[in-house]
């Protein structure tokens, strides 16, 4: 599955809010393009929005610092967007070629999907229960995934395992997007609502809950879709791992801990309207709608990185594969 892909030098990008009714590719031409398709969740998903960016660095004429900080501004949270920005900025004052540089952390996206599904697998069970929340497949990144890559991978390698799938409100990412991929993978799945979490740990259904993640604190916090933490309370009080997989580059090491995080809010629209043919409460009805929350790293089992798999004490071992740069 192709979320994204280079053809007659254009950009074509799998537009994922028509999913899972529609496939459909789109070509964005214009700054305003791209920005608008990172903020309405056209793209999602950390890596896939850095990937996304540094094509649009690439392809996109103009003052390359202000672009940066234009598609920096869109999601603050997803610490690959200005991983991606930066490094883009700094190929092009090095008089790099900009579109091979966009290649290139496409390609090393997909090299760390990879190694990151391979640690992942290493911890799961043939004929385990795992719940995931939210999306961190092929949709989400490039090939494999991070939070699904163990899945994915498992079952190219014969490994049957059934998938518990939180919906994850208001989006719907997981009923949209994670069943979607899980399903083309041939990986047996149930969907469920996300407070349906619990009964289905307390029934010995949950072997262990794979999630990925928009950014990771020098101190191991992470943040992730809303309601992540309430899973990881949860699998803690149920004595089942609370794995969380993401690349080298979702590491944020300005970042101390959780509390220094940006939570990014959004439309109230989303809660109310969109997904539904008429509103779902009153217009003058107040709606607090935060896209993320920050989990603590006392609720993770384990951090997965295309880098090895690290355990708490999480500052010393983040700190351990750090480069020196």
């Amino acid at each position: 599955m192709q979320n994204m892909y280079l053809k007659g030098g254009k950009l074509f990008v799998l537009d994922q809010t028509k999913l899972p009714n529609e496939e459909i590719y789109f070509t964005p031409k214009t700054k305003e393009d791209y920005y608008y398709a990172i903020k309405t969740l056209q793209v999602r998903g950390a890596p896939a929005i850095g990937i996304f960016a540094g094509y649009a660095m690439a392809m996109l004429d103009g003052n390359k610092e202000e672009l940066k900080a234009y598609l920096d501004s869109c999601r603050p949270t997803a610490v690959n967007l200005s991983y991606a920005t930066s490094r883009m900025l700094k190929a092009y004052k090095d008089g790099k070629n900009l579109l091979d540089e966009a290649t290139a952390i496409h390609n090393e996206d997909i090299e760390m999907c990879r190694k990151i599904s391979e640690y992942g697998l290493s911890l799961l069970h043939d004929g385990d229960g795992v719940l995931t929340h939210c999306n961190a497949g092929e949709l989400a990144t490039s090939k494999y995934g991070t939070g699904l890559g163990p899945l994915i991978l498992g079952a190219e390698k014969g490994y049957n395992f059934h998938a518990y799938v939180d919906e994850t409100r208001p989006l719907l990412q997981g009923a949209r997007l994670t069943s979607y991929e899980l399903e083309k993978a041939g990986i047996d799945t149930t969907l469920i609502c996300d407070n349906m979490a619990s009964l289905v740990m307390k029934q010995g259904k949950i072997n262990a809950v794979l999630v990925g993640t928009d950014r990771i604190a020098a101190n191991g916090d992470i943040a992730n879709k809303i309601g992540t933490s309430g899973v990881a309370i949860l699998a803690k009080y149920y004595g089942i791992p609370f794995y969380v997989l993401g690349p080298y580059s979702t590491i944020d090491y300005k970042c101390k801990t959780g509390d220094d995080i940006v939570i990014e809010e959004r439309e109230q629209s989303e809660i109310k309207e969109m997904w539904y043919k008429k509103p779902m409460a009153l217009p003058e009805t107040k709606c607090y709608n935060p896209s993320f929350d920050v989990t603590d790293n006392s609720l993770i089992t384990a951090i997965i990185t295309d880098r090895g798999i690290l355990r708490a004490p999480y500052r010393e071992s983040l700190e351990r594969i750090k480069d020196n740069d």
